[in-house]
């Protein structure tokens, strides 16, 4: 069985076919997945001034210390084989001339992005595959089936139990091996990128089963995020600063270079704070991305989805500053495995965002995360065959951090509310996004943090509330976002995605450190 049905869970689903019937449970639509809101390309070292152990070491380098060496290794080694069986299969990417067109990313030492025609590689990636899983017999999609928690019977994972959004029923359906690719969490705050139903389902419910999570503090931001009111949120990608696009505040002034040596091509949490700090200091709500000085014709041609996608907003990108602010985007940490998927629970494996590999440590290098659906995908799909056991929960290195005690042991109101309206309910998601957003957001700081993570367990939903998608919706971005804010109170240093005003450096005094939690246990590292 499979949760999901993105790159990861397709691409898994195509090797399972061969060994059993496959079941992938979709809510909602089916052909509404988060690729298809990733204009980004996907990395691979296939360039012919390319090498894997470049980009190993960029990938190594973005994390920021906090990488797991042997799963970048994976990554960067399987991810060409991968690829060239994707174009096999029908993936169209960019060529110049017969070869394929590569460019280059932020934090990338060469030109090793490619990219689909109409900046979606994502939504590409899964056309392709979603062809290949509709030639398999053995593969059957459900969509419209919202996954509300994990069976587990005889401390095994045997299946899930499932809302039937057509018919208002709840299911139990059982299998040998779970996979979890339920995709981000981005909906916890109240500014992303992510598409609606990214609201942290799969990390949810594999708290409330008892898996261990890991990394859950480190949330990139997205520096360049179009803000128009009247929107949704929508990257501009960072190719844009490669083309010569130019930041300034709402005074017009460049400022990049008052915060690193690079300019625009910093970094993208350096960005993101630096817009967050610009905006503080201007008292605006946005900042500006100008490509003004850029040849429109260029611009048009080669960021041609981006260009339609501004003008519906009354924004033309070759004559207009655009207004932008930094968003949540993708989530570094999440359910904890091994190598190959599997978790700390036995019969249960993740792959994809929601999975915490440790291939993107404290912060992602720019276009890995499709790659890694693809790597991840099948390797967990190998592991589930195999039956491999779960995950063994690494020592110790130090005791549970007392702020995190502190947080889990102040006592709630004594019973949950009674059932609430959609207007109520809408209230509370709000304040939970919006807590998120203000104190756990891009500049983080300890007081806050920790007013923000007891803020979130006095909010309660009902205990015994009529099954509907939003209110499954709600309980799982609060628990999500109760993980986050506890994770990032006990992480009193300056790694990577996670800033903290009051531990401004990285803690030198020992190795860098993964935090780990579960629903039994307070934040640790090891």
């Amino acid at each position: 069985m499979i949760v999901g049905s993105g790159i990861a869970a397709l691409r898994a689903a195509v090797d399972l076919a061969s060994h059993g019937r496959v079941l992938i449970l979709n809510k909602g639509e089916l052909f509404k997945p988060a690729a298809h809101y990733q204009l980004g390309g996907v990395a691979v070292a296939l360039a012919e001034d390319d090498e894997v152990h470049l980009h190993l070491h960029d990938t190594l380098q973005a994390g920021d210390g906090l990488c797991r060496e042997e799963a970048v290794h994976a990554l960067v080694e399987e991810g060409p084989r991968l690829i060239h069986q994707l174009i096999e299969w029908g993936v169209r990417f960019h060529h110049n001339g017969t070869r394929l067109s590569f460019k280059k990313g932020g934090e990338h030492s060469r030109s090793r992005i490619l990219h689909a025609p109409g900046d979606s590689t994502g939504g590409e990636m899964r056309r392709v595959l979603m062809a290949k899983a509709k030639t398999l017999d053995a593969i059957h999609i459900q969509s419209h089936a919202f996954v509300m928690d994990l069976l587990v019977e005889d401390g095994r994972v045997a299946g899930v139990q499932y809302l039937d959004e057509k018919t208002g029923a709840l299911k139990n359906v059982h299998a040998e091996a779970v996979l979890l690719a339920t995709g981000g969490l981005g909906q916890v705050y109240k500014e992303t990128t992510n598409p609606p139903g990214a609201c942290g389902d799969g990390v949810a419910m594999a708290c409330r089963s008892g898996a261990l999570l890991s990394d859950m503090e480190f949330i990139q931001f997205h520096p360049l995020v179009l803000y128009a009111k009247s929107a949704p949120r929508f990257v501009l990608t960072e190719a844009l600063c490669a083309e010569g696009a130019q930041l300034r505040n709402i005074d017009l002034e460049r400022f990049m270079s008052r915060y690193h040596e690079a300019g625009e091509l910093a970094p993208r949490d350096v960005k993101s704070r630096a817009l967050v700090m610009e905006m503080q200091k201007c008292h605006s709500d946005f900042n500006y991305l100008d490509l003004t000085g850029i040849d429109a014709e260029r611009i048009k041609k080669r960021f041609a989805k981006i260009y339609q996608r501004c003008l519906e907003c009354n924004i033309d990108i070759t004559a207009d500053l655009i207004p932008i602010r930094p968003a949540a985007h993708y989530a570094m940490g999440g359910i904890a495995t091994d190598l190959h998927g599997a978790t700390s629970l036995s019969g249960l494996y993740a792959a994809g965002e929601v999975a915490s590999t440790g291939v993107h440590g404290a912060n992602r290098l720019a276009s890995n995360s499709l790659l890694e659906d693809l790597v991840y995908g099948a390797r967990a799909a190998a592991a589930m065959v195999e039956q491999r056991p779960p995950m063994q929960p690494p020592a110790r290195a130090a005791k549970p951090a007392r702020a995190d005690r502190d947080v889990r042991e102040r006592v709630p109101p004594p019973a949950a509310p009674g059932p609430l309206s959609e207007a109520e309910l809408q209230k509370l998601t709000d304040e939970v996004r919006s807590t998120l957003w203000n104190h756990v957001g891009i500049i983080r700081q300890g007081k806050t943090l920790k007013q923000a993570a007891e803020r979130l367990y006095e909010i309660l939903l009902p205990t015994a509330a009529s099954a509907c998608r939003r209110h499954l919706e709600a309980r799982n971005i609060l628990d999500t976002a109760r993980l986050i804010a506890r994770c990032a109170l006990v992480r009193e240093e300056s790694r990577g995605a996670h800033y903290r005003s009051d531990f401004p450096l990285k803690n030198e005094s020992t190795p860098p450190l993964h935090s780990f939690v579960s629903a039994k246990t307070a934040v640790y590292f090891a």
